[in-house]
């Protein structure tokens, strides 16, 4: 605690503008249930699909649509479902980003179900 408190005084900075720099993105969370959810592997703390082949590559180029937007895929630790997590500069964009996102795990992850809807 000290250390904050020395680079904050270092700055210039009350604690106030310290919270101040940090906003918070609309976002959304959204499941998707597939046959099996050991075909997601994941790297960087659960921020990068290595597995299904393609997955990551099409979550980049749909991430790349939206400002300052951002897009993770990781399976549940105890059922066969994947979960979507999707943050966006609005939240119709969050939603929007989302959506995108479970409709290529839905594909490419072997979904079972409907299909995801828009949100």
């Amino acid at each position: 605690m000290l250390l904050i408190e020395v680079i904050l005084h270092g700055r210039g900075w009350s604690c106030q503008d310290w919270y101040e720099t940090y906003t918070d993105l609309p976002n959304r969370m959204t499941k998707i249930t597939v046959k099996d959810r050991h075909v997601i592997e994941t790297t960087d703390a659960e921020r990068k699909a290595t597995s299904p082949e393609g997955l990551q590559l099409a979550i980049d180029e749909l991430v790349k649509k939206y400002s300052c937007a951002r897009s993770f895929t990781r399976p549940s630790g105890t059922e066969d479902i994947v979960r979507v997590y999707a943050e966006a500069d609005t939240r119709e964009n969050a939603d929007a980003l989302a959506y995108e996102v479970s409709v290529k795990v839905y594909e490419l992850a072997g979904g079972i179900g409907d299909r995801p809807k828009p949100l």
